[in-house]
């Protein structure tokens, strides 16, 4: 390998392991509590926790809690991305013996093709449908936490970037906001059933974010109503491009 770049961030080392993903995964950025919950095209799960190294906060992150409630949701499998020869002695050991992978990722600039050949910017592979699940607690091993019921996602892809010490989330609360806000972009203002209709509680919104229209019980956008386009601009899109799908039947015809 030739030498170049190295990470700078973790949002950089989850930029380039997004980028070199295979066809058939999803990558959902900021999702389930992880800084990348990895959908395969069949539902399968891995929940992706990076850092620049290999260390006790990493393996934490991945690894979440040990739940001994049957009903818990999780990923299926658990992975620690760290940057490629920046492990910490006996830490990949411990995360054998908790279930979690090592994701050994190599700067894509840093990879040299020889003989036609150009290495994989990480290992190991993810798991196909072929693939052996090793309990043997190998450092390059899957380890399946056969959850009772795998993260519930959100309905569209997250257009956020993964690994920010301070990262947006575009959760199902979030989606929710953002089609009451494309309503009201639509109508002009909202009214108590249009809360209803997407399922989000009216009390904050009402009392702090919105304010009153020009008849009892319109609300209107006010200074302090949050600017989710902006944050969201991509989901955005998506969202309001599905608007005759979920908007209520007056607002849509």
């Amino acid at each position: 390998m030739t030498k170049g770049p190295d990470f700078k961030t973790e949002a950089d080392l989850c930029a380039a392991f997004v980028a070199a993903i295979p066809a058939g995964w999803t990558a959902y950025a900021e999702t389930a509590g992880y800084d990348i919950l990895l959908v395969r095209a069949d539902g399968l799960q891995i929940g992706v926790e990076a850092k620049l190294k290999l260390n006790a906060e990493v393996v934490v992150q991945a690894s979440k809690e040990w739940h001994h409630d049957a009903t818990a949701e999780g990923p299926d499998f658990r992975a620690a991305l760290v940057p490629a020869g920046q492990h910490i002695k006996g830490m990949a050991d411990i995360c054998a013996k908790l279930g979690v992978t090592v994701i050994s990722m190599t700067h894509p600039e840093r990879i040299e093709q020889r003989y036609g050949w150009r290495p994989p910017v990480f290992r190991p592979d993810l798991p196909d449908k072929k693939l052996t699940v090793y309990w043997s607690g190998e450092e390059r091993g899957w380890y399946d936490w056969c959850p009772a019921k795998r993260c519930a996602l959100p309905e569209y892809v997250p257009d956020v970037t993964a690994g920010h010490s301070a990262p947006v989330a575009l959760t199902n609360w979030k989606i929710r906001a953002i089609k009451l806000l494309i309503i009201l972009r639509h109508r002009g203002f909202v009214i108590k059933t249009d809360f209803k209709h997407v399922g989000i509680d009216p009390s904050r919104w009402t009392r702090h974010w919105l304010e009153h229209g020009a008849e009892r019980g319109q609300f209107i956008a006010g200074r302090h109503t949050p600017d989710l386009k902006a944050q969201h601009p991509t989901n955005w899109a998506q969202i309001e491009a599905d608007f005759a799908k979920w908007a209520p039947a007056e607002v849509a015809a």
